[in-house]
């Protein structure tokens, strides 16, 4: 069975109705999203980063997978299917995809200030300050902030390794590491990129550009993959 490798970003995210850090000009509160997603935040003033990721999970609540989520779990019936989200939100799961990776962390769970190995599955969109791990020390978001360490970006380039087909939806392949992926693709390999904003990366070869919504572009390109196999 091949194997297929889906890197997926905001874009497909932003369709289902939640919110993008490039929102409203990348700001919040008149806070830049550095100020409140960066571990300096975080010691400045945790009730003020706990609300903003607070805010965030709540809307999650609310929103549902789209076409595109739904689309990617119908490749299951051919193909070993592995994602690779930059995206924190649970909605490739919900859709029904089994094999998710998060690079940035997920945000319907907390982790141990103390000792990051303590993660926990939070059952409402509300974290707050004396919600303790067992250990005694505050939770904090189990997200990866600005200025910290990507720690499954290891397990993600040995994913992207061995694809046989490579998928990119819904990213500007401008934000480092997660774009720098694409590099670790076989050359032999063909790579398609889904996003209405897709450019042609002339140093990647065999890549094939959609520019097209993840909610249009990838139920067609799933329906391609599935009838030409």
């Amino acid at each position: 069975m091949k194997r297929i490798v889906v890197l997926t970003g905001a874009g497909i995210s932003a369709e289902s109705g939640v919110s993008t850090f490039r929102d409203n000009k990348g700001l919040w509160q008149n806070h830049r999203f550095e100020e409140v997603a960066s571990p300096d935040a975080w010691e400045r003033d945790p009730d003020m980063v706990l609300e903003f990721y607070n805010q965030r999970r709540k809307q999650l609540f609310e929103v549902e997978p789209n076409e595109g989520h739904k689309a990617l779990v119908l490749l299951e019936k051919k193909f070993d299917v592995r994602i690779i989200t930059q995206n924190v939100d649970d909605l490739h799961e919900r859709a029904g995809s089994k094999h998710v990776l998060h690079l940035h962390g997920e945000l319907k769970k907390a982790r141990s200030t103390v000792d990051h190995r303590l993660v926990y599955n939070l059952n409402s969109w509300e974290l707050k300050r004396g919600d303790l791990c067992e250990k005694g020390s505050q939770l904090r978001p189990h997200v990866v902030w600005f200025g910290e360490s990507v720690p499954m970006m290891d397990e993600a380039v040995k994913l992207v390794k061995s694809a046989d087909i490579f998928l990119v939806v819904g990213t500007s392949m401008v934000v480092y590491p997660a774009a720098g992926l694409i590099h670790y693709v076989k050359p032999s390999v063909t790579k398609y990129y889904i996003d209405p904003k897709a450019f042609d990366m002339h140093e990647i070869s065999n890549l094939k550009i959609i520019q097209r919504t993840a909610v249009k572009g990838v139920p067609r390109w799933v329906n391609l993959m599935l009838e030409t196999t």
